[in-house]
């Protein structure tokens, strides 16, 4: 076989093995998706998301990822009181909401608590601490 063919082959034999690698990551990491998991009609994860950081618009810049990834935030605020640790708290009684944005950010689920408050009309609340940098918001090149 002459160089060019070796060379083809082993391009080709390249990408075969980048796809392969490709298709385990995503049987290993499957995407979230950002939609409650009920009969009927598709209803997207509710969330606001509060900055108990102390960083300048970390809360901002979570908001823009979860969006980005097809959940809706629909409060942004600040915290009065510090947090040293990142949490999503389930509003609803809905775990599985609570541990689909927790996922998408990083969060262990040892940090999904539950504190159900209906009159905040949001399945789940984010609290980001001052962990933000262990977030997938902020490991993000």
């Amino acid at each position: 076989m002459s160089l060019w063919a070796w060379i083809a082959l082993g391009g080709a034999g390249m990408v075969v093995l980048a796809g392969a690698a490709i298709f385990v990551w995503r049987l290993l990491n499957p995407p979230v998706i950002p939609y409650v998991e009920t009969e009927g009609p598709r209803m997207v994860i509710q969330v606001d998301v509060v900055n108990a950081s102390n960083v300048s618009r970390a809360g901002k810049r979570v908001m823009e990822f979860l969006r980005e990834r097809g959940f809706d935030v629909v409060e942004l605020s600040t915290a009065t009181e510090l947090a040293d640790s990142s949490m999503v708290i389930d509003r609803l009684g809905d775990r599985t909401s609570a541990l689909k944005v927790a996922t998408v950010l990083g969060i262990a689920d040892s940090m999904v608590v539950s504190n159900l408050d209906s009159m905040l009309f949001v399945r789940a609340s984010v609290i980001v601490g001052k962990d933000l940098r262990s977030l997938e918001p902020f490991t993000e090149p």
